[in-house]
């Protein structure tokens, strides 16, 4: 359940090139700053959150203006691994379909990536950090998570709301009020499912995996 992929022939020419251009710093800097962060022994989770992202993200079901909607999972891998790591995670999810499985556009690759692998893990770490100094304890924590994810979703549709106007394929206000209303439905699909896997990973790893569950003690990174 999130949002959806851009398929090839919606976007204007420099709308997609320069989503192309933005995603591929994003991801370069991603690169650098995950090798820098992650543990050798926390490699092998970032193939098993794509494995899981890739799995959920192939159940999709039809939403209005020619695209789908399926669960996202940036926000479920922004706050397990991080967000130069999520982006890492969602990047690869995102060319192995739009290649593969014909999910998304090729010419829009650069942008399903600026929206799902960048804007969305990116807005669930800074909501989910900042509400953690807000919300403490257990609750707060699931609360903050759902929220988290909800935003995550909603920050996508804005940003290919707003390409797409920008493309000339659908007026500005049709696009917004089609894509946040539809996702703010999603998005709260999203945020029970985040906030279960999470809850189940917190009981599942003990207090000392440490950098293992970087975001499962609390208040971010």
């Amino acid at each position: 359940m999130s949002v959806m992929h851009v398929p090839d022939g919606l976007l204007d020419t420099k709308i997609w090139t320069a989503s192309l251009a933005l995603s591929a710093g994003a991801i370069g800097l991603a690169a650098r700053r995950a090798g820098q962060e992650l543990q050798e022994r926390q490699v092998p989770t970032l193939g098993v959150m794509a494995a899981f992202v890739f799995a959920a993200q192939m159940v999709n079901f039809p939403v209005p203006g020619g695209t789908s909607g399926h669960l996202l999972g940036a926000a479920l891998a922004a706050l397990t691994l991080g967000p130069w790591a999520a982006t890492l995670v969602m990047t690869a999810v995102l060319v192995i379909q739009a290649f593969f499985f014909g999910d998304g556009g090729v010419t829009a690759l650069g942008a399903n990536v600026l929206t799902m692998g960048v804007v969305a893990p990116w807005t669930a770490h800074a909501s989910h950090r900042s509400l953690r100094r807000l919300w403490k304890g257990p609750r707060g924590g699931s609360v903050a998570r759902f929220v988290a994810a909800w935003v995550s979703v909603e920050a996508a549709a804005l940003v290919i709301a707003l390409m797409l106007a920008a493309s000339g394929y659908v007026p500005l206000a049709l696009a917004l009020g089609a894509l946040l209303g539809w996702h703010a439905l999603i998005g709260a699909g999203e945020g029970l499912i985040t906030v279960a896997v999470l809850t189940y990973l917190h009981r599942l790893l003990p207090e000392d995996a440490g950098s293992a569950r970087p975001m499962l003690r609390g208040d971010g990174v």
